[in-house]
């Protein structure tokens, strides 16, 4: 067959895994890496600062299968490239997370259709169900440290992971931390002689830790204080929308403080025994001193969502502006309303007066509405644009 007509029969990935970012911590190097060069300037800068990191050795043998595979690459039809991702050294859903991310990434640049996955050995588990859920994994090679029986060998082993547990932050905030915080207390309770208290002291210490740790207040204070060092101010119209509500909300707070306050002053006049005849006044008094307030709250917070429509060109505004008329005018309908449950020989005249000439108003503030519209569509045409591709979308 000429080698025009040739076709590759599949792309396939040597891909290694470094779950907890040890390139990222002690290296200092960015993943994911892509390529054999880069691949081998990795892992030699990895050994060079931990010889005895089991990822360096993972990588190492990523790059020996990707070789033996490159020396049948015209005999297989198949392309092949050999990666390596990283997850976190925090563990967990973080570092899945960044797995998927890095070899979405790395699937981007070479589109494989396989995948030949090495890893250390310990995260197989974990990182098999990710990378499966994406490309098919046909082959696994675990890279496992050879280690001699001596007690030589196993006493420099337990050195190196006694070591890991001093020195990452992880372990040696239980490790050395805590005990720590309790060796102090000691000190200062034997200094005023208190030693009796060191029970309580010791408990407090621990109680608090498993409080901390159990309800996770520690990544939240983290969390916390990375938004207030990364928080940046929404924009102008969202702020004037923002202020408004809390404005109005505080209006109709007040407001409804004053009506019930109104309630109490006219139970204090009424018998227990008639409180139930008394509901409708009560009512009445209830919207007396509470509706202005209400009415003026929400037509507030109406106004500032107007004002966000108006700079934003969204065409809500003249829905916005009727229904601020209609709040401003249903006050004196509710106001003449409540007059008649206070006092039902007050005349009804105001109130069918406020409904009669509401129901006309707000039809021309309708009309209003509608007529400027169409008369400013041009300021609003690119909002509506947005509008009808969203619709189409």
């Amino acid at each position: 067959m000429p080698k025009s007509a040739k076709k590759k029969l599949g792309r396939i990935l040597v891909l290694c895994v470094d779950r907890d970012d040890d390139l990222g911590m002690k290296a200092g190097i960015k993943t994911p890496i892509l390529g054999r060069k880069e691949n081998i300037r990795a892992a030699a800068s990895l050994a060079l600062r931990d010889p005895e990191e089991p990822d360096a050795n993972a990588m190492f043998e990523a790059v020996r299968i990707y070789d033996s595979l490159e020396k049948g690459a015209k005999e297989q039809e198949e392309e092949y490239e050999v990666a390596t991702i990283a997850g976190s050294d925090l563990g967990g859903v973080g570092a899945d997370r960044q797995l998927v991310a890095e070899l979405t990434e790395v699937l981007s640049g070479f589109p494989a259709t396989d995948v030949i996955l090495v890893t250390d050995g310990y995260t197989d588990e974990a990182v098999l169900p990710l990378i499966e859920s994406r490309v098919p994994v046909t082959s696994v090679r675990r890279i496992v440290m050879k280690h001699s029986k001596s007690i030589e060998e196993t006493a420099a082993l337990f050195t190196r992971y006694l070591k890991i547990l001093m020195e990452n932050p992880r372990y040696s905030r239980i490790l050395l931390g805590l005990p720590g915080i309790l060796f102090i207390i000691l000190g200062v309770l034997a200094v005023f002689n208190w030693l009796e208290y060191a029970g309580i002291a010791f408990l407090i210490v621990l109680g608090a830790f498993l409080f901390v740790r159990g309800f996770r207040l520690d990544k939240t204070a983290l969390n916390f204080y990375k938004w207030v060092r990364e928080y940046s101010p929404p924009p102008y119209t969202v702020q004037i929308a923002g202020f408004s509500a809390v404005a109005g909300v505080l209006l109709i707070l007040v407001g409804g403080y004053l009506g019930g306050t109104a309630v109490a002053d006219a139970l204090s006049t009424i018998d227990s025994s008639q409180w139930f005849a008394s509901l409708p006044r009560l009512t009445g008094e209830f919207l007396s001193g509470s509706i202005f307030l209400i009415v003026i709250g929400i037509c507030v917070i109406l106004s500032g969502r107007a004002i966000r429509w108006f700079f934003e060109r969204d065409l809500r505004l003249w829905r916005t502006i009727v229904i601020v008329i209609t709040f401003a005018w249903s006050y004196t309908m509710f106001y003449e309303a409540s007059q008649i449950l206070i006092n039902p020989k007050f005349s009804y005249a105001g109130l069918v007066f406020a409904i009669i000439i509401g129901i006309p108003l707000i039809v021309a503030a309708v009309f209003t509405a509608f007529l400027l519209r169409r008369r400013y569509a041009s300021f609003f045409i690119g909002k509506e644009k947005e509008i009808e591709e969203f619709r189409e979308g």
